[in-house]
């Protein structure tokens, strides 16, 4: 099987870099500075479970050809459609992608660009940095992916990604094939579009946000309407995914945040539209009562519009 990696960044540069490291026919995707320095470097990832730096190999987008058997996308929503453009050359007609984006509005997307044949289910699970030197900071012990087939899939779609679970068999990544993935990335989403309404809103952790006299109850509300909005859709989240997300939405003292957050705090780019945003929609169109996630997502546009206006002074 030959992998295409589209970027080298804190979330493909690791999923891949593990993917090379146990050598999986894998190239990456990159422009010609970030190619440079992976040439001179080598892939380096600096992670609890292991430091590693890794020969890899690089293609340019004028140089890509149609002969991936799968590519992975894990780019920022608002990356996604400089993403398609940059990958068209790299799909053949048994190529399959796996984006490993946060929601769901990207399928859509993909869909329309690659035909939904093409275009798988997934979700990933890591806390990861780009350090200015190049190199790929994993802050934690997790590291998983979680994909699947979808209806409308090319029927070779299920074995491919069991290869693909063979292939990260020798590395310490956690990867698996579900038998439900757009289940698993509503209930993904739930969490996700809840932890990043509230935590961004409040520009405080979860823990900090249970502290204050509503931080509870305001919670409950953006959970709610998340949950609502995933039923409307058919994909009520189960009762063991519940669980785990409210154990991480209601931890007093917790410092849990959303990426979402550590992007809004530094003054960068945020997936505001992408999930918050898509969430609101999805909890209007099911008259959920939305009023957290609407001050959530007016907020955080509001944050892009400031953050224009200055980039254009």
């Amino acid at each position: 099987m030959r992998i295409l990696i589209l970027g080298a960044g804190a979330v493909g540069g690791y999923f891949g870099g593990r993917l090379a490291q146990a050598g999986a026919d894998v190239s990456f995707l990159v422009r010609p500075q970030r190619a440079q320095k992976l040439a001179q470097t080598g892939l380096v990832i600096k992670s609890p479970l292991g430091d590693a730096q890794i020969p890899v190999r690089t293609v340019l987008q004028d140089a890509v050809r149609p002969d991936y058997d799968l590519v992975i996308l894990s780019c920022k929503a608002y990356d996604l459609d400089a993403s398609i453009a940059s990958l068209g050359g790299a799909v053949g007609p048994n190529t399959l992608i796996l984006p490993l984006l946060n929601g769901l509005a990207h399928l859509e997307r993909l869909e329309r660009a690659f035909g939904r044949a093409r275009v798988l289910g997934g979700s990933c699970y890591i806390a990861s940095t780009l350090d200015a030197d190049g190199s790929i900071r994993h802050l934690s012990q997790f590291q998983r992916i979680t994909c699947g087939p979808r209806a409308g899939n090319h029927a070779h779609a299920n074995d491919l990604l069991q290869e693909l679970v063979q292939a990260y068999a020798p590395v310490s990544v956690e990867c698996g094939v579900s038998a439900d993935i757009e289940q698993d990335m509503w209930e993904k989403f739930v969490l996700l579009a809840s932890l990043a309404a509230m935590t961004c809103l409040m520009r405080a952790s979860v823990g900090e946000i249970l502290s204050a006299s509503d931080g509870e109850a305001l919670m409950r509300e953006a959970l709610s309407a998340c949950i609502a909005a995933a039923a409307a859709a058919g994909h009520a989240p189960r009762a063991e995914s519940l669980q785990r997300t409210e154990s991480m939405l209601f931890a007093r003292g917790s410092s849990f945040t959303a990426s979402m957050l550590r992007d809004l705090e530094a003054g960068g780019r945020v997936e505001a539209d992408h999930i918050v945003g898509d969430m609101l929609r999805h909890a209007r169109a099911a008259s959920a009562d939305a009023r957290v996630l609407a001050a959530a997502y007016c907020h955080l546009q509001a944050y892009e519009a400031r953050r224009a206006r200055t980039a254009a002074a």
